[in-house]
């Protein structure tokens, strides 16, 4: 069970914030298949001070969706605090800043994970959210910004100094973006460090490396990224395999049709049907990886124009 603030998240697996992936037709998925907390996907503040027509779209949520994490992207403390303000019109339920993300357009603006070379700035930022911030504020991080610069420890005790409720790090270095190995004893130092709760990520990517990554570091709860991604059974076999040690068995064809047929649907509601065939090429892949002689179905489905052609690919995969 983890604690943030006024929330209780059990088990304590979080979908992690996903551009273009964590929309409410996904998340949605995901919570039928044990998700109990999500984050729609990273919006820019600087975008939702600007009205931008596409962040509004990603801000979509029902009832049904939370409780719901939003994470923001942003350096300035007075474009911050505007986009708070707008945000007020908005259900959610937690705030994080995002000081991780490790694409350079981002870390150029001296945003995202550039911020780990700044932690005195990144500590005031963070108070300026957490005073003005109607739900609980959290930050993601990274071990720091290359090998010769860990220093997640350092910006782990600015940030709980600015009242974040709990923190989020993923264990590789900007430098690395997604490769190379997850450093586990980086994790367990900042748990040590802190009194906040502290929420791993970092290849999680199977019920056997979520547990690792808990036994490993100590952690509070793990964010789940690239494993759900064709996958939303991840969170109810690793809840499983935690309280149990046992792993349900996989779905079978049927129910893996079924799901990806269900999403294609979800996504033709919110989307239309022909932004939702476009959108869903990327998932029919991601879906059927591992199945034998899936490379011609794959391509035929990165050319389907139209939801009635998807949905005979994805029958075509259990027949």
């Amino acid at each position: 069970m983890l604690k943030i603030g006024h929330l209780t998240i059990s088990p304590p697996l979080i979908l992690a914030p996903l551009a273009g992936i964590t929309d409410l037709p996904f998340r949605t998925l995901n919570r039928s298949f044990g998700c109990t907390f999500a984050f729609a996907e990273m919006i820019s503040a600087r975008s939702l001070v600007y009205g931008s027509r596409n962040t509004e779209k990603m801000l979509s949520t029902v009832p049904g969706d939370r409780p719901l994490g939003l994470q923001l992207l942003g350096n300035d403390p007075d474009v911050m605090r505007k986009a708070l303000e707008i945000l007020l019109k908005y259900r959610f339920d937690l705030l994080d800043l995002n000081a991780a993300c490790p694409v350079s357009k981002v870390t150029k603006r001296c945003e995202g994970a550039y911020m780990l070379r700044e932690p005195r700035r990144l500590g005031e930022l963070l108070r300026t959210m957490v005073l003005h911030s109607p739900v609980p504020v959290t930050v993601k991080i990274r071990s720091g910004w290359d090998e010769t610069s860990i220093s997640a420890v350092e910006v782990a005790h600015y940030a709980q100094d600015a009242g974040v409720s709990a923190l989020l790090i993923h264990g590789r270095t900007r430098e690395q973006g997604y490769r190379g190995r997850v450093n586990y004893r980086i994790i367990r130092e900042v748990k040590t460090a802190v009194q906040i709760p502290v929420i791993a990520s970092g290849d999680t990517l199977s019920a056997h490396l979520i547990k690792r990554m808990f036994d490993e570091t100590g952690c509070d709860g793990v964010t789940i990224a690239r494993g759900a991604l064709g996958n939303p059974w991840i969170f109810r076999e690793a809840a499983k395999f935690l309280e149990s040690g046992r792993l349900p068995e996989r779905p079978s064809i049927r129910e893996l049709t079924d799901t990806m047929i269900r999403h294609l649907e979800l996504y033709s509601d919110f989307y239309g049907e022909k932004g939702a065939t476009v959108l869903f090429r990327k998932f029919f892949g991601w879906y059927a990886k591992g199945i034998p002689g899936m490379n011609f179905l794959r391509d035929k489905a990165f050319r389907a124009e139209t939801k009635e052609e998807m949905i005979e690919l994805i029958k075509s995969l259990h027949q």
